[in-house]
């Protein structure tokens, strides 16, 4: 049993939004931003679930609060100073 779980690390892309009428993104106008590995906590607190988006380095990037209702808020953290 050598073998470890790793987290799935997903690639972020980036587009140009002002072209509207497509819901098609030509590969071309897709840019590889990043990575980020998303984790959700099971254990919701009255109804709302917590989704922690982290980039490759386990760096908190999103944390999201989904409503049991449907509603949900974000707070996206920039470390860039």
């Amino acid at each position: 049993m050598g073998e470890e779980f790793q987290d799935a690390l997903y690639r972020e892309i980036n587009y140009d939004k002002s072209k509207r009428g497509s819901n098609i993104i030509p590969a071309e106008e897709a840019v590889i931003t990043g990575s980020a590995k998303i984790s959700i906590e099971e254990d919701s607190h009255e109804g709302v679930k917590i989704v922690l988006k982290k980039d490759e380095n386990e760096n908190i990037k999103e944390i999201k609060f989904v409503c049991s209702c449907g509603e949900t808020k974000s707070v996206i953290l920039d470390y860039n100073d």
